[in-house]
């Protein structure tokens, strides 16, 4: 008797950290069978040979790239998805990676977490070829959506304190929801269309501030002053007498020849300085001139090597040369002080110098391998403990833009965060961004702590290995108050739980932003009767696992075998993606 069965492949995750395990969990909820390794010797033990993908998801690089380069040659149709920090490395890989992903979890996470030092209220990507916008704003006064934005589509809402539940996010909403003044509102459009309605997205790029060249000539005096030995003025004060006093006394008791004012300093500095007597020499003077000289000498060699070790203290030390850019730092305004330059404080820093901002860096470490990347960019750097009050006021942050904490300590952030909120008042506007691993973490110190930019580094970066694991494009991941939200896009399979589905089965928790077919132009915001069809590509936005869930039912159904014969998965990533072209129009749907 024929045997019919049903073959689901494996996906192999490696890694022991926070980010590793979430993507296995959130793999497994997802529906997909995980295996679990350790080093690359599990993996044919694993079964690569069969497996769908390879997720190297841990902190180690070179297990990471192992892994991916034997994961590769054992089998050449699997998704490898591994996680590289070194720019050389991954760049490397991924142009021989094949199918899969090569990412970068600072890469991943800094937008975010860039755009909420920067309180930004809107987040650009392109998809389709079209830039889209998501823009938030409070509710001016009470109403529903479509009342307040005509037909731009709700991302999220976040009552505030006028609504019956202050503090509820609702994603994804309807746009009859009802809102209420000082509501906050997050929607999306096209960015033209934003711009057509008078909403205004905020540039990328900043002017930096430029001091005048007297402002900057004062504030490097201020800095020079303030740096230099306690004991340097006094030494200069008492060689400036001596030199005077010992004018005076050459002045009126050389004799043969008389000697003027203008060469009796001449003659008393030639002394103090010994540099020797080729034009005039005490020789010939009474006994008392000879013997001042004897005292101007000695006293000359004492005074000159205390100068020389002061002015060597303050030009040649390492204290000053890596503290010399921070002296601009006291005198700043309007800049971002980033704490931390790990991997994700150093793409901080550089993205909001390459946007035209001020930066100014706090870091522990006097041998951080970041420090000359920090060089080139013109940042100063503050090397100091930033739980300290004393090195976050050196840093100015009371007169900053935003602060953001990025270290890779959580514990090290939520002190450096408390301090600052004593530092700077628990009702400040500056944006204080605090970088932690988990979800869960982010959460209680969000709750117990009242910090409103709470940045997740799994949450961050876990759709995207979750999504290339899977064969799903991600386009991008942000935040709305403090819940994760994702952008992807799909070919809808034929046969798949999204072939032939109507836009109103779908989830309520995930927006259809668009979607293109081969034969028409793109259609923006379907209506709610409109059906997906197998060939379509949708892009998608929503909390990343509930877009993940949406996305996963356009992958190709497993198909069946008899006689035990084994059965084999579509892959869904063999399928063009026509994601990335810019198509020549677009339309939106006239009855969304």
């Amino acid at each position: 008797m024929a045997e019919v069965l049903q073959f689901h492949r494996e996906i192999i995750v490696s890694g022991d950290d926070a980010l590793s395990k979430t993507i296995a969990e959130e793999l497994r909820g997802a529906g997909a069978r995980i295996v679990r390794i350790n080093t690359a010797a599990d993996l044919l033990g694993a079964g690569v040979h069969r497996a769908r993908a390879v997720v190297c998801a841990g902190p180690n690089d070179a297990v990471n790239l192992e892994i991916a380069l034997l994961a590769r040659q054992y089998s050449p149709n699997v998704r490898v998805v591994a996680r590289l920090a070194n720019d050389v490395l991954r760049q490397k890989v991924a142009t021989v990676n094949g199918p899969g992903a090569i990412l970068d979890v600072a890469e991943l996470a800094t937008p975010s977490l860039v755009e909420a030092v920067l309180s930004r209220n809107a987040h650009q990507f392109d998809t389709a070829g079209i830039e889209f916008v998501v823009w938030g704003a409070e509710a001016p006064y009470e109403a529903t959506l479509r009342e307040i934005y005509a037909d731009l589509a709700p991302v999220a809402v976040i009552h505030g304190r006028n609504a019956p539940t202050p503090g509820e996010v609702v994603a994804c909403p309807g746009r009859d929801l009802q809102v209420y003044a000082g509501d906050w509102t997050s929607m999306i459009g096209v960015k033209d269309e934003l711009e057509a309605r008078g909403i205004t997205v905020p540039s990328r790029t900043a002017t930096r501030s430029r001091n005048s060249r007297l402002r900057r000539v004062i504030d490097a005096a201020r800095a020079m002053r303030d740096d230099m030995n306690p004991m340097l003025f006094p030494s200069v004060a008492f060689t400036l007498l001596l030199t005077f006093g010992a004018t005076a006394v050459v002045r009126f008791g050389y004799h043969n020849p008389k000697m003027s004012w203008l060469d009796s300093l001449y003659f008393a500095s030639e002394t103090i300085t010994t540099v020797g007597y080729g034009d005039f020499s005490f020789a010939r003077q009474s006994i008392f001139l000879r013997l001042f000289a004897v005292g101007l000498m000695f006293g000359g060699v004492i005074v000159t090597a205390i100068l020389v070790a002061f002015l060597a203290d303050l030009l040649l030390s390492r204290r000053f040369l890596q503290n010399a850019a921070l002296r601009r730092a006291r005198h700043m305004r309007g800049h971002v002080v980033v704490v931390g330059l790990g991997s994700v404080g150093i793409r901080v820093v550089s993205e909001l110098t390459t946007a035209g901002y001020d930066v100014v860096v706090i870091e522990q470490d006097e041998n951080n391998r970041f420090l000359p990347t920090a060089a080139k960019l013109d940042v100063p750097v503050l090397f100091g403990d930033s739980t300290m009050r004393q090195t976050l006021e050196t840093a100015r942050v009371d007169r900053a833009r935003g602060v953001a904490v990025v270290t890779h300590d959580d514990m090290q952030n939520i002190e450096t965060g408390i301090v600052l909120l004593e530092l700077l008042g628990s009702d400040t506007k500056v944006p204080i961004v605090m970088r932690v691993q988990g979800r869960a973490l982010g959460t209680a110190i969000n709750k117990r702590f009242g910090f409103e930019n709470v940045r997740s580094i799994v949450d961050l970066a876990a759709p995207w290995f979750i999504g290339a694991a899977m064969g799903l494009q991600v386009l991008g991941t942000f935040w709305v108050g403090q819940r994760s939200f994702m952008v992807g896009g799909m070919l809808v399979a034929a046969g798949s739980e999204l072939d032939g589905l109507r836009m109103v089965d779908m989830s309520t928790q995930t927006r259809v932003i668009a979607i293109t077919r081969p034969e028409g132009p793109i259609r923006l915001r379907p209506r709610r009767d409109a059906r997906l069809k197998a060939g379509d590509t949708v892009y998608l936005m929503g909390p990343y696992r509930e877009l993940i869930a949406t996305l996963r039912k356009g992958q190709p159904p497993p198909t069946t075998a008899t006689n035990g014969e084994r059965a084999a998965t579509l892959a869904a990533a063999r399928a063009p993606h026509r994601t990335g072209v810019r198509l020549p129009r677009w339309a939106p749907d006239p009855e969304a």
